[in-house]
């Protein structure tokens, strides 16, 4: 017996422009949720609010950058004035970076945690009057397996998902008095545009041959997780065997992500 019905709920999804965002977007859309969804590219929101037309179902679309507090409220607005609340924030939109920390330097690290944490963080702050209010809410924080295990090259990224993973525990048993629930989604590699996005990107470092898994089948397990009010999930076999390995054998898998990480 499911937990929250799609049916009916009220949505925000940043990050929609393309891979676990967008397939987040019209899965909850296909499952008759309303569904704000916000992104940097204009067009590609565009395109995403056509796609879910094509189907018969509607997807708000707000233009903006997530860092921005003007985005932000815009988002909260454009939920309480159509669809009068908000019962599901998701936290999606991120940033990466690849490159030897000793090359790095604090613009990118900040830059990085930025979008990565600061933004959900403030998102989730000023979203809490209308979960509050809202129908059996639920925050969902797309973290990585990154933010359980670090790996060489992916410094500021490790560090960001880290924070948000942490905070993400520490939000859940804060908030539960207030019935509202914090979902933790850690996936391993996707097949996204993750490595065509980066703030730093050195060549010849970080880069592995794995194909990832297709971002729907990313969101359908996410939406499965909404409806049974699951804590965290990891969307990934092989991610899933990292963390075993992780807690298991540490020194094996810092072996190993010397190695091939």
């Amino acid at each position: 017996m499911t937990r929250r019905a799609i049916q009916g709920c009220r949505a925000i999804v940043t990050g929609a422009s393309s891979g676990i965002g967008r397939a987040l977007a019209l899965e909850l859309a296909h499952g008759g949720a309303q569904v704000v969804a916000t992104a940097r590219r204009a067009e590609r929101l565009a395109a995403l609010a056509e796609q879910a037309a094509a189907g018969g179902h509607a997807i708000e679309t707000v233009h903006g950058d997530i860092t921005w507090p003007a985005t932000r409220a815009a988002l909260l607005a454009r939920a309480r004035e159509r669809f009068g609340g908000l019962d599901l924030l998701v936290n999606n939109a991120g940033a990466g970076a690849i490159q030897d920390f000793a090359q790095s330097d604090e613009r990118t690290l900040r830059q990085v945690m930025e979008v990565n944490f600061f933004a959900p963080v403030e998102m989730i702050r000023e979203a809490m009057p209308l979960l509050r209010a809202g129908r059996r809410p639920m925050i969902i924080n797309v973290a990585s397996i990154l933010g359980h295990r670090g790996v060489p090259h992916y410094t500021e990224y490790c560090a960001s998902k880290f924070a948000l993973v942490g905070f993400s525990e520490s939000l859940r048993a804060e908030l539960y008095d207030a019935g509202i629930d914090v979902l933790v989604v850690s996936p391993g590699t996707t097949q996204s545009e993750f490595f065509d996005a980066l703030v730093a990107d050195q060549p010849g470092v970080g880069r592995r041959g794995e194909t990832g898994v297709p971002v729907d089948r990313v969101a359908r397990a996410v939406v499965r997780a909404i409806r049974r009010g699951r804590h965290e999930i990891v969307p990934n076999s092989e991610g899933r065997l990292l963390l075993w390995l992780n807690r298991l054998s540490p020194r094996l898998a810092d072996a190993l992500v010397r190695r091939f990480g």
